[in-house]
Formats: C-alpha cells, structure tokens, sequence
C-alpha cells in the first residue's frame, strides 16, 4: 500500500493547520496547568522545573528524534515534522497574541484539548509527519512491529503523567490522564494499518536479470 499523493505545498498548508489545533489544545490544558504526555508533556513539565519557556523547550527535546526518523523512516518524513514542531513551539508562544480566555472549566479544556491535539496528531500522520520525539518511536514501532501507535502513546503517556503525581496535585494529574486518554483513543481508533499512516515501509522490487547473460 502507497502513500497518498500530495504535493509539499499540500504539505505545508495541512502541517499549519494541524500545528494551530495542537498549539491551541496545548493552551486549553495550559490554562489550568494540565498535562499532556509525549514529548510535549515532557516539555510542559520542564516549564515548571526550569525558566524555559514551552516552545523552546518542546523544540530541544525534539532535536535527538531526528535521528532516528532519519536513518530509520524517511528524509521526507523527518522534514515534514521539523516542520510540525517548529509550528508549534511558535504557535504555542504567539497564542496569547490572538485570543484571551476569561474562563473555561478544567474537564472541558483537557477532553477539547485532547480532541485539538488528537485531530492535529491525524492530520500530521496523513501528511508524513508527527509531532516528533516519543511520536516518532510510534510510529517506527507500528511500522516495524505492528504495535499500535495510540496504543504505544497511551501506555508512554501514562508513565509520564503517573510520574507527575510527584511534582503535581493528584487532581491536576487525574484531569491530565483524561485528556491524555481522549487524545490518544482518538488516534488508536483512526490510525490503523493502512490508513494515512504516516510512514510504510517500501516494499523491495524484485530485481531484473539479464537472461541472456545466463545462457
């Protein structure tokens, strides 16, 4: 099975899009200091334990993931989500800008905010990209393994908000699974083998012999 075809200007308007639902589902659990998992949550994390800002942070954690879509996925994959992070980690720090939020209820931010990132998550995996770092493992192990992504996410994502109950109030860290929960459902159920994925692994041609060389 191939990828569906889009051209990289197809690409780039899909990638802002889905980096504008992530960024604004990040500043709904933001607004009442939820968390999330991936390597967002570990970015969020961060912001409470050192004076980075998120954006920043979310882009350095990032950077050792390359690597491995890199030599283990595709170039074009690995550019696409270079393309992906930097649209959130400024969309997240510029979103303030754009909108104020008087009010909004802590359940309501982490299920919507789940919802954002999951259809973001999609939108990027259609389009031969992630949100990088645990995301990218994903996606090599569904390819590879057959694991599922959601799956994978939610089993990471529970160890890193589990974790959080150190460092958070227990009833921040509850609101935060269901928002994790949310999101990564929403992945596990549409993004399955053969659907968008976002990185197959080519199939090998057979090779061509001369057969009057062998005569």
């Amino acid at each position: 099975m191939n990828f569906p075809s889009h051209r990289f200007y197809e690409d780039l308007i899909a990638l802002f899009c889905a980096g504008v639902l992530v960024s604004f589902g990040i500043v709904l659990f933001e607004k009442h200091n939820l968390l999330t998992g991936g390597t967002a949550g570990i970015a969020i994390i961060g912001t409470h334990l050192t004076s980075l800002s998120f954006g920043l942070l979310f882009f350095l954690v990032n950077i050792p993931f390359y690597y491995i879509a890199w030599t283990r996925l595709s170039k074009r994959f690995t550019i696409n989500t270079f393309i992906s992070v930097t649209v959130v980690s400024v969309m997240t720090e510029k979103m303030g800008s754009f909108i104020t939020i008087s009010h909004i209820e802590p359940l309501f931010s982490s299920i919507v905010g789940g919802i954002l990132i999951g259809v973001g998550v999609l939108i990027m995996f259609r389009h031969k990209s992630s949100l990088g770092g645990l995301g990218i493992l994903a996606l090599y192990l569904q390819n590879k393994f057959n694991i599922r992504a959601g799956k994978f996410g939610l089993l990471i994502d529970a160890l890193i908000l589990s974790s959080s109950i150190f460092i958070f109030s227990f009833d921040l860290v509850i609101l935060s699974i269901v928002g994790a929960i949310t999101l990564n459902l929403l992945v596990a159920v549409n993004h399955k083998p053969g659907r968008y994925q976002a990185y197959i692994e080519p199939k090998n041609e057979p090779k061509i012999t001369d057969t009057a060389t062998q005569t």
